[in-house]
């Protein structure tokens, strides 16, 4: 009888089990991620019946927010020191109930204080879910597969949830759309513990660093609850610009620490890799366009368009299929062949060009001819997502992936709230000044939606420029003088 090598062996045994711990990952994710976009629908629905005031309605997303971005960076580094199949699990487990204390919610500060808690178990799964993807392949080919599956997770999520969340809400009421996570949430628990692998870290003792945890969890938490809170106060007002110098010198005394921490948080000798620190800010920038765009798009369709929720949440799908065919069929083989910068700039590209067709979007347009092709570039972002990963992932420690892991979703968050509230304030502004000219309603918003499209290119531009300045691949390394 023929006997395989030890080696093939055991890749044969233990291959399955690393795609099936991928599709853990990708659930917990996928978990986090329709919730972001599921609520939004029930907004509506939770102010009627709660008594919410207008502003505090925002609480129910900004409460959610600020605690997921504020703790990220240290949700990752308890990955790397306590393990992150443990800290993937806690998660869960915080997610899950915090779910259940949303959808039973009597009260605006019953629901608000449980969507923040809801934030700090979805900053657990998603700080350490990348940092696993990353480490179970390690081949080239596979791992680019893995991160086009991972990528799809997230921009398949917030397609999905706004169509799911017009009909749980119309169907169900809106408690429903949190206690559905409920099962979703024991089954990840079940298959995570039977299926990841438990790596054991060093322990608190290996590197906790509370004054730089403190710090940053401040700082970053403070960045996003002035980014959230800025259309309502102003973007040029006092109260926003001191926030904001708060929060950087809170950030700065945080990267100061870590220069002197005997065990820092984040070793800023990850972040002297051009690829690590260039790619958040490349991501930062790509993101804080591609999240505006739904956002303002959305808004197009229903105000301009006349649609509903539920069939908002239907026309922007052809952008989660066109994303889910380009990420899971083609990314990973284009990016083996032709490398991972050249897929950027390619995938960034269609993202550029998808809003340039936007900015000429008119108040009496059709789905067919002026929204849909706009919709079929976003693959750009199944092409460009992968190859943003593996740049922001590519530390040389793998004790470091967790922190990695956290410190990319941490830029995502910010990038996407910054994007969000920039484009939607800018857009607001133009709108107000056109009506305020007599220019009717219908007018006057698309014009600022176009404005806010136009401003989503020059993003875009922007990500295309410092992409071919500061990120590197092997090829173009050895091309440098020495």
């Amino acid at each position: 009888m023929f006997n395989e090598p030890e080696e093939t062996m055991t890749r044969t045994r233990t291959a399955p089990s690393r795609w099936s711990a991928l599709a853990v990952l990708c659930a917990g994710t996928l978990m986090i991620i329709l919730d972001g976009s599921i609520v939004t629908v029930a907004l509506p629905a939770v102010q009627r019946e709660l008594g919410f005031s207008a502003s505090g309605l925002t609480w129910t997303v900004n409460a959610y927010l600020i605690a997921f971005g504020g703790l990220l960076l240290l949700a990752g580094r308890l990955g790397d020191l306590l393990g992150r199949r443990r800290v993937f699990v806690a998660g869960l487990v915080v997610f899950t109930l915090a779910s259940l204390l949303c959808g039973i919610a009597g009260s605006p500060e019953a629901l608000i204080a449980a969507r923040f808690l809801q934030g700090a178990g979805g900053a657990l799964v998603s700080a350490v879910g990348l940092g696993m993807v990353v480490t179970l392949f390690t081949e080239p080919v596979e791992r680019g597969k893995a991160l086009g599956a991972y990528a799809f997770t997230g921009s398949a999520g917030a397609s999905i949830g706004q169509v799911l969340g017009g009909v749980i809400t119309d169907t169900l009421g809106w408690g429903w759309v949190f206690l559905i996570n409920l099962p979703i949430g024991a089954a990840a628990v079940f298959f995570a513990l039977r299926i990841l692998q438990d790596d054991r870290g060093p322990g608190l003792s290996g590197g906790a660093d509370a004054l730089g945890a403190a710090l940053v969890t401040g700082g970053v938490m403070l960045g996003v609850y002035t980014i959230v809170q800025a259309d309502e106060h102003g973007w040029a007002t006092g109260r926003t610009a001191g926030l904001a110098a708060l929060s950087l010198v809170l950030l700065a005394g945080f990267l100061a620490r870590q220069a002197t921490a005997a065990s820092p948080l984040l070793r800023l000798g990850m972040l002297r890799a051009r690829n690590v620190w260039g790619a958040n800010l490349v991501q930062m920038l790509a993101l804080a366009a591609t999240y505006g765009f739904q956002v303002v798009l959305a808004l197009y369709l229903q105000n301009v368009l006349g649609y509903g929720a539920y069939e908002t949440g239907l026309a922007m799908l052809p952008a989660a299929l066109a994303i889910s065919v380009v990420s899971l069929g083609f990314s990973a083989r284009l990016i083996t062949r032709f490398g991972q910068r050249p897929m950027l700039l390619t995938g960034l590209g269609l993202l550029f060009a998808l809003f340039l067709l936007l900015t000429r979007l008119p108040s009496d347009g059709s789905y067919l001819v002026d929204v849909l092709p706009a919709l079929l570039l976003a693959g750009g972002f199944g092409l460009a997502m992968p190859a943003l990963t593996g740049l922001g992932m590519s530390v040389e420690r793998p004790e470091d992936s967790g922190v990695a892991s956290g410190l990319f979703n941490t830029t995502q968050q910010i990038g996407s709230a910054l994007g969000v509230a920039v484009l939607t304030t800018l857009a607001a502004s133009r709108t107000e000044s056109l009506t305020g000219r007599g220019e009717s309603e219908a007018f006057a918003l698309t014009d600022g939606f176009r404005l806010a499209f136009g401003i989503g290119a020059g993003l875009t531009a922007a990500a295309i420029v410092l992409t071919v300045w500061i990120l590197r691949t092997r090829s173009d390394i050895a091309k440098l003088p020495a």
